[in-house]
């Protein structure tokens, strides 16, 4: 029986993902690496530092900085990204959201965030929604990033829950593989080539609706 639901941020809950991308095209353009979104695609559900590495790599450069000077990469890349989410407010929430997580505090289930951003606490409260959720997963306790299950295996321990009384919500491959291989039902957001592996499929977040969710995890 399903008793609750773990949710990706970036693209899901808010399309704070296009922050991501313009500050990743600044950093790379300052290390002369060129990107544009379609690469942008794979860093998607991948954390900070496997995204630079990703970066470095497409550029012929993994071998150019130091372990140091890669993690003041990152900070600087981080730094520029939360000057561009300081203007998130709630009207940033994506269509469909509010409506669903409000159809599972109804139905008194438990919910939880299962994002590779460090920044989600601070895009929840932002979004003036972080009382909604009963755990958010840090990423800096995970030693594997998407596709691994880890995060989601942790949010669900969190929760107190079994994998598989856990409904997860991605829009990115890396993380609709993750919550598959955790066995959980996978709901993913997107077209569907890039969704192809998930159980339940739409196209936008406006067609997330609760009791078709239900139905279709057979719960």
């Amino acid at each position: 029986m399903i008793k609750g639901f773990l949710f990706d941020l970036d693209g899901v809950i808010t399309d704070s993902a296009e922050y991501h991308y313009r500050a990743w095209k600044k950093l790379a353009e300052k290390i002369d690496i060129k990107i544009d979104r379609e690469f942008n695609e794979q860093l998607k559900g991948v954390d900070r530092m496997n995204s630079l590495e990703r970066i470095l790599k497409y550029g012929n450069k993994e071998n150019d900085f130091t372990e140091q000077e890669k993690a003041a990469l990152a900070v600087e890349k981080n730094d520029d990204y939360l000057t561009l989410i300081q203007l998130i407010t709630p009207e940033d929430i994506l269509p469909g959201i509010m409506e669903l997580m409000n159809k599972i505090k109804e139905h008194d289930l438990k919910m939880g965030l299962t994002s590779a951003s460090k920044n989600a606490p601070f895009i929840l409260e932002k979004l003036g929604i972080s009382e909604m959720f009963d755990i958010v997963v840090d990423p800096a306790t995970l030693s594997k990033s998407k596709p691994d299950p880890e995060i989601f295996l942790k949010g669900a321990q969190l929760l107190g829950l079994e994998p598989s009384q856990c409904i997860g919500v991605e829009d990115a491959e890396a993380g609709i593989e993750s919550i598959r291989k955790a066995g959980m039902f996978s709901v993913g957001v997107g077209d569907e080539v890039s969704m192809r592996d998930a159980d339940y499929r739409v196209e936008t977040t406006a067609q997330l609706d609760f009791d078709k969710i239900m139905a279709a995890a057979g719960k």
